[in-house]
């Protein structure tokens, strides 16, 4: 089960557990937000808002407030002695998602851990299987070789 927020101007695909930065918000670390801008909530019965869904909120956790790194803006103008150096650092806000939740009642989901550890172990499984039928193979080969040449 996912939701699809809108903040700062931008859109996030976001899910219970999940982590994901935005632009600063004017709120504290450790308080909650609510972020009723939700445009779509996917899951078994997926929503899609026109524009917004109706009485859909994403609750988050504020995790910190950080910086982005430095991006250099450089103005010159060349034969006129004219040349300016700034840098600027973006302020982002990361949050965590606690719950979605349409008209007060909460959507149950799994959380999105469950599911990459599922992918990973199936993933790991597979070379293992194509690696035991590529040594297998040459092996009946040589074998039944050695079979007709008797």
């Amino acid at each position: 089960m996912f939701a699809v927020v809108k903040s700062g101007g931008k859109q996030y695909r976001v899910a219970p557990g999940e982590r994901f930065t935005v632009e600063k918000l004017a709120v504290e670390a450790g308080q909650t937000v609510k972020l009723d801008e939700v445009l779509a909530i996917g899951g078994e019965k997926p929503v899609i808002g026109a524009p917004l869904v109706a009485g859909a909120v994403v609750t988050a956790e504020v995790v910190a407030q950080i910086k982005d790194d430095t991006v250099i803006v450089f103005k010159k103008k060349r034969r006129q002695h004219y040349r300016r150096k700034n840098g600027h650092r973006q302020r982002h806000t990361i949050l965590e998602v606690k719950e979605i939740s349409v008209g007060g009642t909460k959507l149950e989901g799994k959380a999105p851990a469950e599911k990459t550890a599922k992918k990973e172990t199936a993933a790991k499984k597979a070379p293992a299987k194509k690696a035991a039928e590529k040594t297998a193979a040459p092996k009946a080969k040589k074998a039944a070789a050695k079979s007709d040449k008797e």
